[in-house]
């Protein structure tokens, strides 16, 4: 309750005259609902809030390492099998 009335820089007084007209507007009976209601709304407000700041200051996933394909060869096995005196590999 502090904090609501320093966040909207209200004193005791103001407090109580808007409590009343809030108790004289919905009854003794809706009062509990709304405050529950209330404070559903603060707690998944909370946590999304929770969430976004996570997404702002979490670090960059670092990237899975690449792997390096095996370099071709300049002849290949069917070509040597064809005629193994002419291919040969060109270094």
């Amino acid at each position: 309750m502090n904090t609501l009335a320093s966040l909207l820089n209200l004193g005791g007084p103001d407090l109580i005259i808007i409590l009343l007209v809030v108790l004289l507007l919905f009854g003794a009976k809706k009062l509990p609902e709304l405050a529950r209601g209330m404070g559903q709304a603060v707690r998944e407000f909370s946590k999304a809030k929770d969430e976004f700041e996570r997404e702002v200051t979490r670090p960059p996933a670092p990237e899975p390492p690449r792997q390096l394909d095996e370099p071709k060869p300049d002849v290949t096995d069917d070509e040597r099998e064809r005629d193994p005196h002419t291919a040969t590999r060109v270094s």
